[in-house]
């Protein structure tokens, strides 16, 4: 096992496991633990004033230290006293991936840590945004009920063909843009490819659409008031660049409502409009809205037809509770938009109640399944309803040779041999043999090729993606070929990621003295003159102490604010360190 099992994970199904990695917490430099304690400062101060309540609360309710990047060992010890879990993965992860691991109740938090050129805003998901962000909102019961139970519904839409090229794409761009190393051609050609997918989707899926709910509440939402409204959204509680961006007038706030599954959105950019829910019993009512829209909720010609468009595992559910899961090929239907037989391809389960139905699973039905749906012509009862006399009376029954005329116009005939029945005695199946199954002139089951099992429902009452019984096939699901950059350091770097280790030590063990903190400073003047957060925690050390060095240290910081990439940066973090003293 490669990750640690608690009362939460341990109920993961094995499919998901492969996406859990073990989190690099010794590959974490002394700068990137630097990051974290400079982010979650500037967060903290700044959030307490504009993040909703559960988020300060939550962070001691989750263990999450402003002090130093959380182990995920220790997260976990205080997370399971709420419910839940969190696992460390590689960056993003296929959208019903992520959603079934949420239905579980565990959080995954990307395990690589931004850089420092990339203090304020990553479009990868890393630490911070994953365990600071998502993590501390949890706690909140009322939120946490909602996550999960989006988890469950998302993990159920079905994606287009199309979904998952998408999340391929935006991976790699976000890979690219958090390396240091990669070029403006590599950056662009990404970038257009993303642009190019997102302008050619056509409709949007169910998973692109619930995709965009989870964007506009889970990630970047708002709470409360229009005019005045909290943050609760993950991007936004760990971007100190977002949190701020957002408040302004000029990002447009407007009601969170349905309408919001259809706005797309851009991860690499900071968002132009935001969704305002006024509570967050307000979210939960919103997505029960969206799952109404769903196939698993609709069933119907259009959920078959998206599992076809998906060419992907999904299950139909008909009304006897017989649930059949394969890649589905063919729908014929009439003028009046009913299905009346539908037609899997390859490996094809069945199931009830999410148990697969035995000597109904894949090696049972290697070819595909097929099977009418609806009543039968001029009998007002369905077969579904019939009781044994009903049979007894329309001749289905064991042994007897029968023509089924559906009022679709389907076929079936052959001997009936056997009938297959639930717990409460509804029928699912019935089983023939040298049967012969035609739609006017096409032939779609024939004798030859073996046993007929005729599934029984008059209509399909839910459609979603994924298996029945997630034991019926091999796991399809793969892990990204594309993995996240590793950073190589040079050897000048690690000297640099030593001198913040120096200092993180001084502090940590109260061992500091004006002649550490000089020694330091004048190093990092004469081989690393641009690196400006060791330089400001040199002078909070400065300033804490009174050491005269803090003049020399404030010049410094001050000569590096002619740079514009740092200027906010410094600026800010001199505030912090003056209020910090101050306390």
């Amino acid at each position: 096992m490669h990750f640690q099992l608690n009362d939460v994970t341990k109920k993961l199904p094995k499919h998901l496991h492969k996406f859990i990695v073990k989190q690099p917490y010794d590959e974490y430099t002394a700068q990137n633990q630097a990051v974290w304690r400079y982010v979650m400062r500037m967060n903290v101060d700044y959030l307490s004033k504009v993040a909703h309540k559960s988020y300060l609360e939550g962070l001691d309710k989750t263990g999450i230290s402003i002090d130093e990047i959380p182990h995920m060992e220790g997260m976990n010890r205080i997370l399971k006293d709420i419910g839940w879990a969190a696992v460390s993965v590689d960056g993003f992860i296929p959208p019903n991936a992520f959603m079934e691991f949420q239905a579980y109740n565990v959080l995954v938090i990307a395990s690589d840590m931004r850089t420092i050129n990339h203090i304020e805003y990553t479009p990868a998901p890393d630490i911070i945004h994953e365990a600071a962000g998502h993590a501390p909102i949890i706690a909140n019961p009322e939120y946490a009920e909602y996550l999960r139970r989006f988890g469950e519904i998302g993990s159920k839409a079905i994606s287009s063909a199309k979904d998952y090229e998408m999340y391929e794409a935006i991976r790699l761009l976000s890979i690219l843009k958090e390396n240091p190393n990669s070029s403006e051609k590599e950056i662009q050609a990404a970038q257009d490819n993303v642009a190019y997918l997102q302008g050619n989707m056509g409709e949007l899926s169910e998973m692109a659409q619930i995709r965009n709910l989870h964007w506009w509440t889970v990630e970047y939402g708002l709470i409360g008031a229009l005019e005045n409204p909290k943050i609760y959204g993950a991007g936004l509680l760990s971007s100190i660049g977002e949190s701020a961006w957002c408040m302004q007038d000029k990002v447009k706030k407007v009601p969170y409502t349905l309408e919001a599954a259809n706005m797309n959105f851009d991860i690499t950019k900071p968002q132009p409009q935001l969704f305002v829910t006024p509570n967050f019993a307000h979210l939960s009512l919103v997505l029960e809205q969206f799952a109404n829209t769903m196939a698993i909720r609709k069933g119907g010609l259009k959920g078959i037809q998206k599992l076809i468009n998906s060419k992907n595992l999904g299950t139909i559910e008909l009304s006897t509770g017989i649930q059949i899961s394969g890649i589905f090929t063919e729908v014929i239907s009439n003028e009046n938009g009913k299905p009346l037989y539908f037609q899997t391809k390859g490996n094809t389960a069945l199931s009830n109640r999410d148990k697969e139905l035995i000597g109904h699973g894949i090696e049972n039905h290697k070819e595909g399944f097929g099977s009418p749906i609806g009543k039968l012509k001029g009998i007002n009862i369905a077969i579904e309803n019939m009781s044994p006399r009903d049979l007894e009376a329309y001749q289905i029954y064991e042994g007897k040779r029968i023509s089924l005329i559906f009022e679709g116009g389907v076929k079936v005939e052959g001997n009936v041999i056997t009938g297959t029945r639930d717990l409460r005695g509804k029928i699912l199946l019935i089983t023939f043999e040298n049967c012969t199954v035609t739609y006017q002139d096409k032939v779609l089951f024939q004798p030859d090729w073996g046993l007929y099992h005729m599934a029984v429902g008059k209509e399909v009452v839910s459609a979603y993606t994924g298996a029945a019984d997630i034991n019926s096939f091999k796991d399809t699901t793969a892990v990204s070929k594309t993995k996240t950059y590793k950073i190589k350091y040079t050897t000048k770097e690690r000297e640099l990621y030593a001198l913040y280790r120096d200092v993180r030590k001084m502090r940590t063990e109260n061992t500091v003295t004006e002649e550490k903190v000089t020694t330091i400073f004048y190093q990092l003047k004469n081989d690393f003159s641009n690196d400006w957060l060791l330089n400001l925690e040199l002078y909070e050390l400065a300033l804490q102490h009174n050491f005269s060095i803090q003049k020399e240290l404030f010049k410094a910081l001050e000569d590096l604010k002619c740079n514009k990439s740092y200027t906010k940066l410094i600026e800010n973090g001199l505030v912090l360190c003056h209020q910090y003293k101050n306390k």
